[in-house]
This record gives structure tokens, C-alpha cells and sequence, in this order.
């Protein structure tokens, strides 16, 4: 149900050239679902994680063909400033965009090691497309100072 409401509010089904490639980070299945399905439709390649090791193995094994790393910030039994930093370690220049229902306080630390963007849940797929180019698009040395 989830993933119909995000399609409905605000695909634009253009697709892209290239197709750029997606790490989504949740602990909830049924988002990563809903993520999945929104950006391949509009012509994202999509990877899904569930869990912080799956995680730091898709990207210590796929980083270079990684364009965006989409981060929960709570993942049991860890936070998402620690995959953030495992993230920094196999590549320093990640492309992180941190989703979550939290404060946009959480992110401020995150900022500052590099984080790209924030999106507080609940948001619409349009929002999500829209950061994900700004990010893809952003020169890869230097982060942005807010959302």
C-alpha cells in the first residue's frame, strides 16, 4: 500500500539516459519495497539492504557502480552514522542522502563528515527523484552545508 500511495504522488515516469545505481538502506522491508518500486520506475537501478552488514557487503563489493546511497538513520542494532562511516571508509567521497522520521538535527553531525541530503519521512517520490538527481548532479568533493 505503501509504495501505490508513494507511485501516485508525483511520478513523472521520465527516465533518465543512464541508468544511475540506487543503495537503499532500511530496516523495514516493506519500505525498501516501496523505494525499490517507486525509482525503478523512474529508471533507477535499485539495491536494498536491510540490515548494516548487508549493507557495508553490497557496497564494499558494488561501490563503484553505486551513484547514491539512500540511509535510514535507525538500523538495529546500530544508527546510521556508523554505516555512514563504514560507508566513508571502502569510498570517502559517498554519495549519501539520510531518510528518516527524525529532526533534521540528526543529520547536522552527518553533514559535516560529507552527507549530500535529507529527506524527513514521510515524503513523496517526486521529492526523493528530485534530491537524488541534485545529488548525482553535486560535485562529487563537496558537500552541501544543509537540505
Amino acid at each position: 500500500m505503501a509504495s501505490t500511495l508513494l507511485l501516485r504522488a508525483g511520478m513523472s515516469h521520465k527516465r533518465r539516459s543512464k541508468s544511475h545505481c540506487i543503495l537503499a538502506i532500511d530496516d523495514e522491508k516493506e519500505f525498501l519495497s516501496f523505494l525499490a518500486t517507486g525509482l525503478e520506475s523512474e529508471g533507477y537501478q535499485v539495491l536494498s539492504a536491510s540490515t548494516p552488514e548487508e549493507a557495508s557487503s553490497i557496497y564494499e563489493q558494488r561501490w563503484q557502480e553505486i551513484d547514491v546511497v539512500l540511509l535510514d538513520f535507525l538500523l538495529p542494532p546500530t544508527l546510521g552514522d556508523l554505516v555512514f562511516d563504514e560507508l566513508q571508509r571502502v569510498n570517502p567521497e559517498v554519495r549519501v542522502v539520510l531518510l528518516t522520521g527524525f529532526e533534521e538535527a540528526v543529520a547536522e553531525k552527518l553533514y559535516q563528515k560529507g552527507l549530500r541530503g535529507y529527506l524527513r519521512k514521510p515524503f513523496k517520490l517526486a521529492q526523493l527523484v528530485q534530491k537524488i538527481r541534485d545529488v548525482i548532479d553535486m560535485p562529487a568533493a563537496s558537500p552541501v552545508a544543509s537540505p
